[in-house]
Order: structure tokens, then sequence, then C-alpha cells
């Protein structure tokens, strides 16, 4: 997609001093809100999430290769001076099997958790649109009677449309009622 050739782009970007006083509000307002859901973790969350966080990383597959690779090199006698200890690698398929129950665990209470903050997270996002769908009807209904007391002429069908308030028990009801009818 190209731009209009007298579209001007803001390179670089404004620098912080420059930003505008209800953005550096609401950036601040969501850092305070992401402390407060770290503060509000409990000491289980909190392990859960550095242990999910460590697991998930590149230091994680190195380390389990080295001790896989260690640990079969030991067991198949490619090791001169170190006695097998698990020739049929039993053991090593146990410790993996165990690791893994617990490792999906940490996993699912890390994403439990995310998924809490991601619901309440939409849920204000879902408020926010209902206010401002309001504030902008309220004001095309606005804008409209001044247009219309000024004398200028309004395309009334368009103007009907979008200055109709939206209720949304209405939209989640019609949703609803898609989701329940077969495709």
């Amino acid at each position: 997609m190209s731009r209009p050739a007298n579209e001007k782009l803001t390179y670089p970007p404004p620098a912080a001093e420059d930003m505008g006083l209800v953005l550096r509000r609401n950036i601040e307002a969501m850092r305070a809100q992401r402390a407060r859901e770290e503060a509000q973790a409990g000491i289980g969350e909190r392990i859960a999430e550095r242990i999910t966080a460590f697991t998930g990383s590149l230091t994680f597959v190195c380390l389990h290769v080295a001790l896989v690779s260690a640990w079969v090199a030991v067991n198949l006698g490619f090791v001169p001076g170190v006695e097998r200890f698990d020739p049929t690698f039993v053991i090593l398929a146990t410790v993996a099997s165990v690791e893994a129950i617990f490792l999906s665990t940490f996993v699912l209470i890390s994403q439990n958790r995310n998924a809490a903050i991601g619901e309440k997270r939409a849920a204000l996002d879902l408020q926010i649109n209902l206010l401002a769908e309001y504030e902008i009807t309220q004001l095309v209904k606005m804008t409209t009677a001044l247009a219309e007391k000024a004398g200028v002429e309004v395309e009334r069908p368009k103007i009907d449309e979008i200055s109709r308030e939206v209720a949304p028990e209405a939209v989640l009801e019609e949703l609803a009622q898609d989701e329940r009818e077969p495709p």
C-alpha cells in the first residue's frame, strides 16, 4: 500500500517529553496495574512463572541436550572408566516422564494466571469500547443537530444508521444465536 506524497511520517518518533499527558497517564496506569497483578500473584504462581520462563528458554534446551547426550553416551559405554547405570534407559524414560508431568503443570498454572489477567483486560477493553461507542453516538447526534440548525444538508439515512445506540445485550444475543445454529 503506497502513501500519499503529502503524508508526513514522524521519524524519529516524538521524544518522551512530547508525549501527551493523557497518553502518559494511561501508560503509567498500565504499569501500575501490571505491578499490582505481579504483587497479587501467590508464591506458587511466581515459582511456576519462573520455571515456565526458564523451561521455555534456549538455555534449558541446551542443558537438556547436554544431559541426555551424556546419559546416553555413558549408558552406551562410550565414556571409558564410567560404569553404565541405566543400560536399558528405563531410568531416563522415567525421569523424562516425571519431568514432563511437572513442567506441563507449571505451564498450565502460568497459562491459567495469564488467562485470568487477559479476561480482566478484555473486560476493561469492552467497557472502554462501549463507553466510546456511546460517546461517539452522542457526538454524531449533537453534530447532526448543529449541522441542521446551521442549514447544512445532512444525509439522513446514513446519519440515522450511525446515530442509533447499540444495545450490547442484543449484540451478545445475536452472537450466541450464531453459535447455537449449525453452519
